[in-house]
């Protein structure tokens, strides 16, 4: 793909942490392949939204040739990598295709991780993809559809029962809009059912929900979860799952919608360029982020088990995978002009957010804490910001002030297919 005599970067994976480390090579005197499976950016901390019926996909996805497309040095691949030959400095396609490159930037994310039950995963689908977002919608709305129908009074309880497992933030965020959609978005769309009537449980393997965030705002988010008629169980080791439902030791929970947000596992980048990686899969990186013995080749983001300057591990979220990309790009700059290595990561931590449902969310900023609307309100205003595209930003915030006046929910189509569900069907 390189025609030039200037260093050629690529870059794969299209997420945050990607094309962070692309737009900031935008005026660099290299040239730039990004490859993504993909050719869309998604906004991954968003994509429960699209699962519960609030958003649309596309208002959380945006054309990766788009984005780059005043770029003149950056051109984009539709293409999945296989592995990397490390002494021909090559990416693999698994189209056969394979590309060279002077510096390579591994920014491939993470999938599910369902600790060594990936049987789990049809019956479990966790949310990583626009797809598994409308599968989960799908299965959502589905499941009130069936209820409505259904003449046996306990099939029509195991149908209207959503488990939800792994109480981090996505857990947090997907319990607490399943519970907002069946008692006020659905309350009037059905005659046979009163969709208020739903149970959600969010099961938490750990002693509090929002392990990362501190004691008193696990404390205020539980409470406010329970609030709003969601079950939490806490110290909740799931031990089987299958299509009747989910069992936590002893104790079996009915329900036909199960959800997964209790773990993720890093891509194979470790694997494909043989480096040494931790229990989860994350490729371990030098202080600037390179690999051992392959300074020109990076690993960023959820498949890097980064730490900054001071050794502290580095969150994986969205603002560490864009300042990640930014130091790359720093390395890569300073490298082709013949100056000074930048030097070691260095992340700076924003804070965490967590979005519970209508008018309450909880912020971390580490010596500032926040909790209800005034927390929910800087919330909305975050995520609006860290959308890629003003059409994006638009949108959402007119579909969210349509929902906060209406309570209604205009992305509610059942749409796609699911032999999952099929299968279950009466």
């Amino acid at each position: 793909m390189n025609e030039t005599n200037r260093p050629h970067v690529v870059i794969v994976g299209a997420g945050f942490g990607g094309l962070s480390a692309a737009r900031a090579l935008a005026k660099a005197p290299v040239d730039i392949t990004i490859v993504d499976r993909r050719n869309f950016h998604l906004f991954q901390p968003l994509l429960y939204q699209v699962a519960t019926a609030e958003l649309n996909p596309s208002d959380v996805a945006w054309p990766i040739r788009g984005v780059l497309s005043d770029q003149k040095n950056a051109c984009v691949l539709l293409g999945e990598v296989q592995d990397v030959d490390r002494d021909r400095q090559q990416v693999q396609l698994k189209d056969g295709r394979s590309l060279r490159y002077d510096w390579l930037v591994l920014a491939t994310g993470a999938t599910h991780n369902y600790f060594g039950h990936d049987e789990w995963a049809p019956t479990a689908p966790g949310l990583k993809r626009i797809d598994d977002a409308t599968l989960i919608r799908r299965r959502l709305l589905m499941a009130f559809e069936r209820a409505e129908n259904s003449q046996d009074e306990a099939e029509r309880q195991a149908l209207m029962t959503f488990c939800v497992i792994g109480a981090g933030p996505t857990g947090v965020e997907m319990a607490g809009a399943i519970a907002e959609l069946a008692k006020h978005a659905l309350v009037s769309d059905f005659q046979s059912i009163n969709p208020r009537d739903a149970r959600v449980v969010l099961l938490e393997g750990g002693p509090r929900v929002l392990p990362p965030f501190p004691e008193s705002l696990s404390t205020f988010t539980q409470r406010s979860l329970e609030k709003m008629g969601v079950e939490v169980m806490l110290n909740a080791l799931v031990t089987h799952c299958d299509a009747r439902g989910v069992d936590v030791g002893d104790v079996h929970v009915e329900a036909r919608t199960v959800i997964w947000a209790a773990g993720v596992a890093a891509s194979p980048a470790a694997r494909w360029l043989g480096s040494a990686a931790d229990r989860a899969g994350r490729a371990l990186v030098e202080p600037d982020l390179s690999i051992k013995d392959l300074p020109t080749v990076f690993v960023i983001g959820d498949t890097a088990a980064m730490k900054s300057a001071d050794g502290k591990p580095v969150p994986g979220i969205a603002p560490a995978a864009k300042q990640a990309g930014q130091h790359v790009a720093k390395v890569i700059r300073a490298a082709v002009s013949g100056k000074p290595h930048p030097g070691a990561f260095r992340y700076r931590h924003y804070g965490n957010l967590a979005t519970i449902g209508r008018n309450s969310a909880v912020i971390d900023f580490g010596r500032i804490r926040m909790k209800g609307t005034l927390a929910w309100l800087l919330w909305c205003v975050a995520h609006i910001y860290f959308l890629i595209g003003a059409r994006n930003r638009m949108l959402v915030a007119y579909e969210w002030s349509i929902n906060y006046l209406t309570h209604n929910r205009g992305a509610r189509l059942i749409v796609g297919s699911d032999a999952n569900t099929e299968q279950r069907a009466p």
